[in-house]
């Protein structure tokens, strides 16, 4: 395979921090421990996705670590990549690059041998030295504005380093801001009620509208007294997904106007995303929804927002369950710490294994929310998430906050620690949509 063919991923390192983007461009934030290099880690993470693909990648690295290229098998071994075209078809192997390979021992290399072994490499392989561009792209991670206490330290010009939480922070609110070419969809399930669907399905959509820019949708897609409506802020309209079904054809007519959808939905004035609500006041037969009028609902959706988070129903079998599911790019299932809430979330990844490709799919790379109750079972929450580990891609905790409990869900209203917690879901839950 020649070296143009090979898959090829990317790492922007930032202290101990770094953000790694597959072959197939999923954002995927990794941080070293202590006493790690975050080089390691990079190149751990790389090698796994190649040993996965079953061929060598070029990994592409940039940030305070400088910029360099390398071509990493399934095994770990390096080569260095020449950066100039007509050095192309040449490649040469610097066993002294193993300084980024996790198995080599720490002594074996110096810590700056990277630059200083891609410099000779450039050196080499550089024919004509092309002129440095004045045009240097904004990294938003080394824009750092300090804050609290440093920021005073700061202002009489001294400069402190940011702390590690803090850096994770800003890592996974660049992921959270990303925007995609095209719509994304996010189906929040679990066939068992009362596990924390509506409160998961909230806490996302106004994470993804305060960071990432508004045209975020959390649809109501319950047939059976669907709650999302009760707890988020009623716009000016008493409308539901009923009306907005009998309006399809004019707001999918061309000259609708992006305001004309405002009718039917519910803005969250602080959270910055909008609420299609079910009538939890209706019994179930009179607000099903068939599979061609969820499609109609769901055209209108992707013509007005960027982003639709689902709150999903219990019935796993109604048409508009089946079709949430095959109109979504990731799936998250959230769950109490108790036996039969994880049954049933298990449950449910064993169905949609079984189902179909696209389903199948879901499950794998789904992410796992476990909500911990207001006291005690921690050790019961950290038993429960340890058993979905291999089941799905990402297992994240939350803590209990009493604002989440009952009453409006307002991610203001939040404890620091929450906040944290729910912006790492969100992170998460980027990282796996394509």
């Amino acid at each position: 395979m020649t070296l143009d063919a090979l898959p090829r991923a990317y790492a922007t390192v930032t202290g101990t921090d770094a953000t790694f983007i597959t072959p197939d461009g999923h954002h995927e934030p990794i941080s070293a421990s202590p006493d790690e290099d975050i080089r390691r880690v990079v190149v751990q993470r790389a090698t796994a996705e190649a040993r996965r693909t079953g061929t060598a990648l070029e990994l592409v690295t940039s940030g305070d670590r400088g910029e360099h290229r390398l071509m990493v098998s399934g095994t770990g071994e390096l080569t260095t990549v020449p950066t100039t075209p007509t050095a192309a078809s040449t490649v040469k192997r610097h066993r002294e690059a193993s300084d980024w390979s996790a198995p080599v021992p720490s002594h074996a290399v110096e810590s700056d041998s990277i630059p200083k072994l891609t410099d000779m490499a450039n050196k080499e392989f550089s024919e004509d030295p092309q002129r440095a561009s004045f045009i240097v792209a904004d990294d938003s991670l080394d824009d750092w504005h300090p804050m609290g206490w440093r920021a005073a330290v700061s202002s009489i010009g001294i400069r402190v380093p940011e702390s590690a939480s803090t850096r994770r922070r800003r890592v996974a609110e660049m992921n959270v801001s990303r925007h995609w070419a095209g719509y994304r969809a996010i189906a929040v399930a679990n066939g068992k009620g009362g596990v924390g669907k509506t409160m998961t399905t909230a806490m996302l959509a106004a994470m993804f509208a305060r960071i990432g820019g508004g045209n975020v949708l959390a649809w109501d897609n319950n047939d059976t007294r669907g709650t999302l409506g009760w707890r988020t802020e009623q716009g000016s309209y008493d409308t539901t997904v009923r009306d907005l079904l009998t309006a399809t054809n004019d707001l999918l007519a061309p000259t609708a106007t992006v305001s004309d959808i405002s009718r039917f939905v519910h803005h969250q004035s602080a959270d910055r995303y909008d609420v299609l609500r079910s009538n939890p006041e209706l019994l179930a037969t009179h607000q099903r929804i068939e599979s061609a009028q969820f499609d109609e609902l769901m055209r209108v959706a992707t013509r007005y927002y960027r982003l639709v988070v689902f709150d999903s129903g219990n019935d796993e079998s109604a048409d508009r369950w089946l079709r949430m599911i095959d109109g979504s790019h990731q799936l998250v299932v959230p769950t109490l710490p108790s036996p039969e809430s994880a049954e049933s979330a298990a449950l449910l990844l064993e169905a949609l294994r079984e189902r179909d490709e696209h389903s199948a799919r879901l499950a794998e790379n789904a992410v796992m929310v476990v909500t911990q109750p207001e006291t005690g079972a921690r050790r019961v929450s950290e038993r429960i998430a340890a058993g979905f580990n291999h089941q799905v891609r990402v297992v994240d905790t939350v803590p209990f906050d009493p604002a989440l409990k009952s009453g409006p869900l307002r991610f203001d209203a939040l404890r620091p620690h929450t906040r944290d917690a729910w912006l790492q879901v969100a992170s998460a839950v980027s990282a796996g949509m394509e």
